[in-house]
Formats: C-alpha cells, structure tokens, sequence
C-alpha cells in the first residue's frame, strides 16, 4: 500500500489505459465493461462506489463517456497527475491507429476493404458490448425494482430516440433521491449545492461566436464546440460532426466522412477518435492534434473540476442514492445502445449469427482476450465479403 491509498502504482495505472487503449474494441459501452471487469472486480484497484460516480459523472458531463470514465478512475487515488496521465495513455493509442490509417487512406485514395473488415467486426462488437451490458446491468440493478424501472424506461428511450438526454439522467438521480430520502432522512443540501457550483466553472463560454482565419483555427474552435456541447456515449457526437464537418464547412465528402466512421468502429479505444481520422484529412498531422485536442480537452476539463466534490461527497447517503439512480438510468442507456447499434451492425444471418457465437465464446472462455475475436471477426468479414 503506497502514500496515496492505493493497491496499485500510478505505474501499473498507465500501462493498464495503454493496454486498453490499443485492444479495447467495442466502443464506450464495452469500454465501460472492460474497466468495470479488470479495475474492479479483477484487480480490486477501484471500488464499486467510487466506478458508479465515475460513471455518473461521465454521463451527467458532456463529451465522450468511456475517456470521461477513465480520466476519473484515474483521479480516484492519483488526483489530477493520475486523471491526466490515464487520460494520455487511453486515447494516445487509437489516435496513433487512425493518424497512421489516414495517412494509408490519403495515399491509396481510400480504404476498400474498411467495408467489408467492419462487416464482421461490428457483428463482434455487438456480442461484445451485449455481454458488458448484461453484466453492468447485474451488479447495478439487482433486485431494486425502483432502479429496474429506471434502467428500463432509459433503455427503452434510448431504443426510441436513438440518443441520449442528460435530463433523463439528472431525473433518474432525484427521483430515485426522493423515492428514497423520506426513509432515511437524508438530505442533499448542502452536498448537492457543492456538486452544482463545481459545473458551473465559466468554461461554457459561447464558442459559435467566435471565428478564426486560418483553417486550423476554425477546426480548434469547431471540435472544442464539439467536445463542450455533444452530450451522450460513442456515435451521439457523429451527426453533429456530420453537420459541421459535411454540411457547413464542406472540409470533407459524404464517402469521406463515412469512411472516418468507420475507421472508428474498426480500432480499438474511443470511438470519438474518429475526429483525428477527420482532422487528419482536413489539415494532416496538425488537424488531427488538434481536432483531437479541442474534443477531448472539454472532457478532461468537465472531469477533473468537479472530481473533488465527487470524492468528497460521493459517500454521503444522499449523493449515494442520487448517484444509484444515475447509474442506473446509465445502466439503461447503455444497453438500448446495443439494441440502437445491433439495428445497424446485425443486416443478415451472417452478422447475426457471428454475434450469437461471440456471445457464446465469452461466456464459455472468460479469459480469451476480445482483441482475438475482434481478428477472426474481421477475417470472416473479408471472407464473406470477398469470396
């Protein structure tokens, strides 16, 4: 046990978001998954209490949930050098991957065989992220039927909607709160007070006022709007970047901006990453920092500052049922994602029976790494497609 409470070294922390960062497929919802397994359950680094407010946060914040996730799992023990240097080692990754991807694709004049790798890998991903769902939902929900009924109307607005609304996250929290306070005479006053004054930091400031010369300077100031303002997990930011990127700046083509998505889908870490693939092919190198620097710096931002309220009240009995209930419409959310992104993934018997046999495999061989799977996936994609 070192100075800061910890089982583990801020060391061992970095080269975990490394690890996962370069073999974490799935997108947010498996991502989630991923920690919630290996950090939690696994290697007892972080606590259940201490997951579920990460995970609140990272929903009641703007900007991309799984990053959002690992950037407070990392200022759980190291404060804000942990929070950084866990936010670096999960996205420095994938940004390599894409960056790397983008050069291929500007060279060769695309990529034709993405279509058919994504064919079998997004079949595989949906066994994947079906599984961490399933398993979220297990130990956050129990047997509560108040949660139950929260988790479900989430999933189920989800399935609708095809998206995220904070609202529903921020009602979960003080229904369940209330539901519950009269019981245990709990109050949130003076926590709650704390937790709204550390959002309101003026960050917020009106970007879509301000414009810049220079292209890249318009892309900073666009995927910093992009990165304040997208609530919602993994593909909630893709049509407004489609908005801003196609339609208003007209920087890229509609084949262009598909292929950025999915580019995402197929590397491993945020699916957010797509901006560097976007930004990449607006400016080079230079667009592709910066695209991503403007995204995910909001969310480092949102993350950190209010963190220490977290911290310091997440314990207290009413923050904790505030944030059960939070979980819980999260919980919710995550698994009508799955359904959302089957509807996309799952065309033909093909996919769906590849993502069955994902599902099965995971289940029988707990210990076989999803980065093996991911490979197969993409090889029967390209035999069925290519053959």
């Amino acid at each position: 046990m070192n100075s800061t409470g910890a089982n583990y070294s801020l060391r061992e922390l970095i080269l975990y978001f490394l690890k996962l960062g370069s073999l974490g497929f799935g997108g947010p919802v498996a991502l989630a998954g991923y920690m919630h397994r290996d950090l939690v359950e696994k290697r007892g680094w972080i606590s259940e209490a201490d997951y579920k407010e990460g995970l609140a946060l990272a929903q009641l914040a703007p900007g991309p949930l799984a990053a959002q996730l690992g950037i407070y799992i990392g200022y759980v023990h190291y404060r804000i050098l942990g929070a950084t240097l866990a936010g670096i080692a999960f996205v420095l990754p994938s940004f390599m991957i894409v960056v790397t991807l983008g050069f291929i694709y500007t060279k060769w004049q695309g990529i034709p065989f993405m279509q058919a790798v994504f064919y079998g890998v997004g079949a595989a991903v949906i066994g994947i992220i079906a599984m961490s769902a399933y398993k979220l939902t297990r130990k956050s929900i129990g047997t509560d039927k108040w949660l139950a009924g929260i988790y479900l109307t989430t999933a189920a607005y989800t399935v609708w909607k095809e998206d995220e609304n904070i609202l529903l996250f921020l009602g979960a929290g003080i229904l369940y709160w209330w539901l519950k306070s009269p019981r245990k005479k709990m109050s949130l006053k003076q926590p709650s007070a704390d937790l709204l004054k550390s959002f309101s930091f003026p960050i917020l400031v009106n970007l879509s006022g301000i414009t810049g010369g220079s292209t890249l300077w318009q892309l900073l100031l666009y995927f910093t709007k992009a990165g304040a303002l997208v609530f919602g997990s993994g593909l909630a930011i893709v049509p407004f970047l489609y908005g801003g990127v196609v339609k208003e700046h007209a920087w890229l083509n509609e084949q262009q901006f598909m292929d950025a998505v999915a580019v995402a889908m197929i590397t491993p870490g945020p699916v957010v990453i797509t901006v560097a693939f976007i930004g990449f092919l607006i400016a080079g190198f230079a667009g592709a920092c910066l695209a991503a620097l403007g995204t995910f710096f909001p969310s480092y931002i949102f993350t950190v500052l209010p963190a220490p309220y977290f911290r310091k009240y997440g314990k207290h009995p009413g923050i904790k049922v505030f944030v059960d209930g939070v979980t819980a419409a999260a919980v919710g959310a995550i698994s009508g994602a799955v359904v959302v992104l089957g509807k996309r993934s799952l065309v033909d018997v093909y996919t769906i029976v590849l993502a069955v046999i994902t599902v099965i495999v995971l289940l029988r061989f707990k210990k076989l790494p999803e980065s093996l799977i991911i490979l197969a996936a993409a090889g029967i994609g390209l035999l069925v497609k290519c053959l």
